[in-house]
């Protein structure tokens, strides 16, 4: 499952516009559609518009939504920056499951990890030292992955009347799990990160290519019946791409 900038954006032609008192640049990208498309994501903006459409009109759609346009860009700035501390300090916040945590860091003669509603509290004896405490986070939200991901793999796999694949974590940065053809699942140890809801649609779609290594009608039929109501969780993914590049 491929970032979206696989869909084609590469072949967008760079342009600037001032929009909400803000230079913006934007990826404009021909395509056989009707109307004009305007989207933010990770890669910033992009817009689509019919071949026939002159420039001024489509900028004039821009700064028709220059405030949209400005406040997502924002968001997918912040989103960029949530995605793991920039310091690794009490404080700072973490995301685990879907909610911002703050961290708690403590000096102790043992290491630990405990999340609970509000933080993520990590004891070190080295609590001072912000590359130890972000290398004992990283361990455990990798155990955290594995711990959450396997029963789901079993949950989806027995659906479809199959033994549990074998599984391996990923640190991939460009997708958020993998399926070969021997039947190997690979999930992202970022799934940690997501919310349930969305981990639950990753790992539906990489079992579901243990029956269709593809993704035609018939293998989103079969995400469908292990996961009914997929298609919006498969929308909101979108929202996380910013987690492949923590």
């Amino acid at each position: 499952m491929t970032r979206r900038a696989a869909r084609g954006a590469a072949a967008g032609v760079a342009r600037r516009v001032a929009l909400a008192g803000l230079d913006v640049e934007y990826s404009l990208v021909r395509a056989r559609r009707r109307t004009i498309g305007i989207e933010v994501d990770l890669d910033g903006l992009t817009v689509r518009a019919p071949r026939w459409v002159p420039i001024r009109e489509i900028e004039a759609a821009l700064k028709e939504r220059a405030r949209w346009i400005a406040k997502s860009l924002d968001a997918w700035r912040g989103r960029r920056r949530e995605s793991l501390p920039r310091e690794w300090r009490s404080g700072a916040t973490i995301l685990h499951r879907g909610v911002d945590l703050t961290l708690a860091v403590h000096c102790s003669a043992d290491a630990s990890v405990r999340a609970d509603l509000f933080h993520l509290t990590v004891s070190h004896p080295l609590a001072d030292d912000e590359s130890q405490v972000a290398r004992c986070v990283g361990a455990w939200l990798r155990d955290e992955a594995m711990r959450l991901v396997a029963p789901r793999v079993t949950h989806f796999a027995a659906r479809l009347g199959r033994a549990t694949p074998p599984v391996r974590l990923s640190g991939a940065r460009s997708e958020w799990g993998s399926c070969n053809h021997r039947g190997e699942i690979r999930l992202n140890w970022r799934l940690a990160q997501l919310p349930p809801a969305l981990a639950d649609y990753v790992i539906a779609h990489e079992v579901a290519h243990l029956a269709q290594l593809n993704h035609s009608p018939g293998f989103w039929a079969t995400v469908e019946l292990l996961l009914p109501g997929h298609a919006a969780l498969r929308r909101e993914l979108r929202e996380f791409t910013a987690l492949l590049h923590a």
